[in-house]
């Protein structure tokens, strides 16, 4: 089993907020392909990265988590490719890990 997790930003890098149906069609589509997810919405997560400057920049992001048996890795290419079309990024984390479930 895999627990795929999707880190997506609150704000734009004006600071404006995404709308709440971008959020809505990412856990649509993801409950359409998995049956289900979790979703973090409430607080945001902080995020903290070091720039090319060596300045630290932060950032506030939304967790969506899903899980699969299989990870299939081209898929979750393109569709990384479309949210950071859609949430206007160079890149969005998405990452696997192996988890048992018990």
């Amino acid at each position: 089993m895999h627990l795929i997790q999707i880190f997506l930003p609150l704000r734009d890098d004006d600071g404006s907020a995404f709308p709440k149906a971008l959020y809505e069609s990412v856990r649509r589509e993801l409950t359409d392909r998995f049956g289900g997810v979790t979703a973090f919405v409430r607080s945001a997560a902080v995020g903290a990265w070091e720039d090319e400057e060596g300045r630290v920049q932060r950032d506030e992001v939304v967790l969506f988590e899903a899980m699969t048996e299989h990870v299939d890795h081209g898929w979750w290419a393109g569709y990384r490719g479309e949210l950071e079309r859609r949430f206007r990024q160079d890149e969005v984390l998405v990452r696997a890990s192996a988890v048992e479930r018990l």
